[in-house]
Formats: structure tokens, sequence, C-alpha cells
């Protein structure tokens, strides 16, 4: 849904909140398509009736069980998070401007300056 929504907007840059709520977990699911009537499909669909009955097809990160609270550097991310991060970026279609690692302002990840 976010890359649809991305594609329709005309949006070239998004910002990754809450990086750190998935600091804890041992897997982190990525929706990566769905499935309808045994057909994968690559969008959300439009019919009420059909998302009512489409699934979801992951595909699934290991955690990096490790702190990011606090974290204002790329680079100093857990790998596996750094990794996760990319693959959103590459999924969506669309580059992350910035990543937040907890809910201070000041603990945010800026990768493209938006006054540029």
């Amino acid at each position: 849904m976010v890359r649809q929504t991305i594609k329709i907007s005309g949006i070239d840059g998004i910002a990754l909140t809450k990086l750190d709520v998935l600091d804890e977990l041992d897997d982190i699911n990525l929706c990566i398509a769905y499935e309808l009537n045994g057909k994968t499909i690559d969008y959300f669909p439009a019919a009420v009736e059909d998302q009512l009955n489409v699934k979801p097809v992951y595909k699934t990160f290991k955690g990096w069980k490790s702190k990011t609270q606090g974290i204002r550097k790329f680079e100093d991310l857990p790998n596996n998070a750094k990794i996760y991060v990319k693959a959103v970026e590459d999924f969506i279609e669309t580059k992350i401007s910035s990543i937040s690692t907890s809910p201070e302002r000041e603990d945010t990840i800026l990768l493209i300056d938006p006054f540029n």
C-alpha cells in the first residue's frame, strides 16, 4: 500500500518513524505482495470485496535485538536494521529521507537534507 500511495501521490521521499519500536523483535515482516483467489498480485486491490479476501505475502528480516533509540547516524545502526531500512527503500521505490529512533526530535537520522 505504501508503494502504491507513493506512486499515485508523486512523493519523492519519506520519513521512516519509530524504528526503535522494532528493536526487540526476533523477526520483522515486510508485506511485499498479496494473494487473491490463488494469484499473487503486487498491489492492494481497489474493490472492497477483494480487500476483505486478500492475504498478505511477507518477506521476513532478522531483527537486530539491540537498542537503536538515540542513534543519530545511519552507519551507527545495527547491521540488520540497515538491511531492513534499505529493503524498505528498495521495495517502495522511494528514498527514505529521515529515520526517527525515538520520540525525541533530535533522535533523527537525516539521510537527505531537505534544504538542498
